[in-house]
């Protein structure tokens, strides 16, 4: 018989205090309980109407994706300088980035092409606001197709917090292997998979016959998992089961303004696959050099 007591003795004090320096990891100093800027740091601007400030990280990917499928379009507008927001290092806290996104998270866009110059924060509304910036680019024309990009673009934003601060923590930064947290968020993001191979048997992308903004916004998360680029968890979860996520995965993955999108901002890995910075198009001829 298995002994599923919890082995964990912990109590919750009557109130919560931050302990900055407990159950520390990689990951401790890039959040606290408060907002606000830390110190006064002024963000770089270049040249081209679009300033994006982010890091490689699967919410940063899908706005670089989506920038560069614009540009692959024929949307000179699109162009755009992607700065390196280090949040290992705090620059997500100076003031200058605080002031595009007050909820010190990358990625962050700033419009230079408007007058005053338009803000943009949270990835889902970045690629809502640059589809209909561009006429309606990457959504359905048709309002029920529509209906149905924007539902899964906003499943994926609800979705992916228990991909990534749920089983992604647990599993593979988290200072303690947690028995009962891993298993909880393992099961749940097993679920997921199985609700994007359901689709995935119905549909050649996400939206229907129409690549779109909620393949951009899924794929950086499900297809890194897929591929076994994301917590090293693959063959945890047994992802080579969902054979319509990994057939999605690779058919996306092959398009040339994704393979230069997932290089943006991307600071580890294969040298010849990062990107730290992105002025120009011809940034990325550069690589491996």
């Amino acid at each position: 018989m298995t002994d599923n007591t919890p082995s964990n003795t912990y109590v919750p004090p009557k109130v919560w205090t931050w302990n900055q320096d407990k159950n520390a990891n990689r990951f401790s100093n890039i959040n606290r309980p408060i907002a606000g800027p830390t110190s006064e740091k002024e963000l770089p601007v270049g040249e081209h109407p679009m300033q994006l400030y982010s890091l490689g990280t699967p919410n940063g990917i899908k706005v670089t994706v989506m920038l560069e499928e614009l540009l692959e379009a024929g949307h000179s507008g699109a162009e755009y300088d992607a700065w390196l927001i280090n949040i290992g290092t705090g620059d997500q806290f100076g003031s200058g980035f605080v002031s595009v996104n007050p909820n010190s998270k990358i990625p962050a866009l700033l419009d230079r092409s408007t007058n005053p110059h338009t803000r943009v924060f949270e990835s889902g509304a970045i690629l809502l606001y640059l589809a209909e910036k561009f006429g309606g680019a990457f959504v359905p024309k048709d309002l029920s197709k529509r209906a149905e990009c924007y539902s899964w673009l906003m499943w994926q934003m609800g979705s992916a917090p228990y991909l990534g601060g749920g089983f992604g923590h647990f599993y593979a930064y988290a200072p303690v292997k947690i028995e009962y947290a891993i298993d909880r968020f393992a099961m749940e993001v097993k679920r997921q998979l199985d609700v994007l191979d359901r689709r995935l048997a119905e549909s050649r992308y996400i939206a229907g016959d129409e690549y779109t903004i909620a393949d951009m916004a899924i794929w950086p998360w499900y297809g890194a998992l897929a591929k076994g680029l994301l917590y090293e968890a693959a063959e945890f979860l047994s992802v080579h089961e969902y054979k319509h996520v990994n057939r999605w995965t690779e058919e996306v993955g092959q398009r040339p303004a994704v393979k230069r999108g997932r290089m943006v901002n991307r600071t580890w890995g294969d040298p010849a696959s990062q990107l730290p910075e992105r002025h120009s198009a011809a940034d990325f001829d550069k690589l491996g050099k």
